[in-house]
């Protein structure tokens, strides 16, 4: 799938999530090993799209696979992006669920446009244009927001924001104790495992 290593995703909280990134100036061999880890990273935690700022990295840049409004999957990597979005009549909001990794667990209604222009670079310094539908138009919304250090939950309203954020602390808590109970479980298992 990808030649790079699955490395931890940062968590809302995390101030590198939260403040506008350094842009890329280096179109070289660390770039293209970072963005390797960061397709690693995206595949490993089961993301569409995934920010550098994600894996802890202060970069203006983002990787994508994601299906467009067509189930046409696009893949690829943007580096200092700047999102056009379509304005008056041509302006329609898609108000679905969206989720982010660096927020695992909970989603929430957040209204973006259906169509989106990015513009910006690949990771050999070329101009690129990526024009997205669908769930990708709001993966190059949301990619982008991550590295102006804004996350989704930063467009909900104060109570919404509240409500995703106890749901997280809340299913990470499950998880915890999930994963002591198995680790008692098997330790137990091991001891008897031992007894004549």
């Amino acid at each position: 799938m990808t030649s790079g290593q699955a490395r931890p995703i940062t968590l809302v909280g995390d101030p590198v999530l939260h403040r506008s990134l350094r842009p890329v100036e280096s179109f070289d061999a660390d770039l293209a090993a970072l963005v390797d880890d960061m397709f690693a990273s995206m595949y490993e935690a089961d993301g569409v799209g995934l920010a550098a700022n994600q894996i802890g990295v202060d970069l203006r840049v983002f990787v994508y696979d994601c299906p467009d409004a067509d189930d046409v999957n696009r893949k690829g990597a943007v580096c200092n992006p700047t999102v056009v979005l379509p304005e008056g009549p041509d302006r329609h909001l898609d108000d679905g669920e969206e989720g982010c990794l660096s927020v695992p667990g909970p989603h929430a209604p957040v209204a973006r446009p259906d169509t989106a222009v990015c513009h910006g670079f690949d990771i050999e310094g070329n101009p690129i244009t990526v024009e997205g539908t669908g769930l990708l138009a709001r993966c190059l919304q949301h990619e982008t927001d991550h590295l102006n250090g804004k996350l989704y939950i930063d467009r909900l309203s104060g109570r919404a924001r509240k409500k995703v954020l106890r749901e997280m602390e809340e299913m990470r808590a499950e998880a915890s104790a999930a994963a002591e109970a198995e680790a008692a479980s098997e330790a137990a298992s091991e001891q008897s495992a031992g007894t004549l």
